[in-house]
């Protein structure tokens, strides 16, 4: 049996504020996208990758609840697309274009950049609520999403960083841990702190490693920065999808009336079923609904 996880982020800073961290323990979510898409492992670890980031850098660059991110993986592997979109009040949703895909392991581990592929690109999308969204593309250089989203940081951002997001999916499909950090190396440091801090995160456990050992996101924020950090608080996390009856009778308007009756007249089911792709929702329109809405609209 399943238990229910309590997720959250939490926001740090260092070193006089000249280094900013994240680090989230997101094993709910994961296992939410899990469920809803029915994933295969790889897949799995794939999506919720993407989603943590996705996390992750909302909690970096995003001011207001409202705001939106999205990152968009899109290679040459048999998983095709991975999407995850967040909002500033950390809720995310996310979606994958073959939710069974499948590579074989590699050393012993789940393959993602063998589902995601090694061509491809990722991109970062931020709707900040104005009439212009913000968009910054970079080519994969792995397919593991952590070390994509790393080389985004630096080549689009500019700003130097180290993301470190896994998975650990039990045999029976199951998500098990989720979890990661993100630190943001600012101007000032020298390079001897930033030697030291690059030295300290490549000896650090694999996230999912130490999820495992029961270590909190603090505790991570603690390996990575013995000499203390200042928080900047907790936020949960959850999965969350703002699909609804009423959008999607607004899409069945949007449709216009030939369509819409086209649709009433051709269907053989008692009704019609309209899926969200992000959480898989399906809604039912009865054809005396879809009239309905039809005459509603004018």
């Amino acid at each position: 049996m399943t238990t229910i996880h309590q997720d959250y982020l939490v926001r740090a800073t260092a070193l006089d504020e000249r280094v900013r961290a994240f680090a989230l323990d997101a094993t709910g979510v994961v296992r939410e996208l899990q469920r809803r898409h029915d994933t295969h492992p790889a897949v799995t670890a794939a999506l919720g990758r993407t989603a943590m980031g996705a996390l992750l850098l909302s909690a970096a660059t995003l001011k207001e609840e409202d705001q939106v991110l999205t990152v968009d993986v899109r290679g040459d592997g048999p998983v095709r697309r991975v999407i995850a979109t967040a909002n500033g009040r950390g809720e995310v949703r996310g979606l994958v274009g073959n939710p069974h895909a499948h590579a074989e392991s590699r050393n012993g581990k789940l393959n993602v950049g063998g589902v995601v592929g090694t061509e491809g690109y990722l991109a970062v999308t931020r709707d900040l609520g104005m009439k212009e969204t913000y968009r910054g593309m970079v080519e994969l250089i792995s397919g593991e999403i952590g070390e994509d989203l790393a080389y985004y940081m630096a080549k689009s951002e500019q700003t130097p960083s180290a993301v470190g997001i896994g998975v650990f999916v039990l045999p029976d499909l199951s998500v098990e841990t989720a979890g990661g950090y993100l630190v943001q190396l600012l101007p000032g440091l020298s390079d001897e702190e930033i030697t030291a801090i690059e030295h300290r995160i490549s000896q650090l456990p694999h996230p999912t490693a130490l999820l495992r050992e029961g270590i909190t996101p603090e505790q991570m924020l603690e390996r990575i920065f013995p000499e203390g950090y200042t928080s900047g608080g907790r936020q949960p996390v959850s999965f969350h999808c703002p699909c609804s009856r009423e959008r999607f009778e607004s899409a069945i308007v949007s449709l216009g009336p030939d369509e819409v009756r086209r649709i009433i007249e051709e269907e053989e089911q008692p009704f019609t079923e309209v899926v969200c792709h992000f959480c898989n929702e399906a809604y039912h329109f009865s054809p005396d609904e879809m009239q309905a809405i039809l005459n509603a609209a004018g």
